[in-house]
């Protein structure tokens, strides 16, 4: 489980890496609603580089690792009632 828990440290630390590398695109939802950077959806920016394919790759692999790690823990989401048959 420590294993796990470096692991996913690990890619947490390497995500923000890459989301900080990223350059601002700016419009944000802005851009969806017919601002002035709308035709980037469409245009020459729609192929992705290799820092958004990683940011892509280290969030998908950290969204599985807690899972892993969560399964690993186990259920434990609720407690046993006591039996009062006896």
């Amino acid at each position: 489980m420590v294993l796990m828990t470096i692991l996913i440290a690990l890619v947490a630390l390497l995500l923000m890496g890459a989301v900080l590398i990223q350059n601002p695109k700016g419009g944000g939802v802005d851009s969806t609603f017919g601002g002035s950077s709308a035709n980037q959806m469409f245009g020459a920016a729609k192929s992705t580089d290799f820092i958004e394919k990683v940011t892509w790759y280290l969030a998908i692999t950290l969204f599985i690792l807690c899972i892993i790690a969560s399964l690993m823990v186990g259920g434990g989401g609720g407690a046993e009632l006591p039996d009062l048959a006896n």
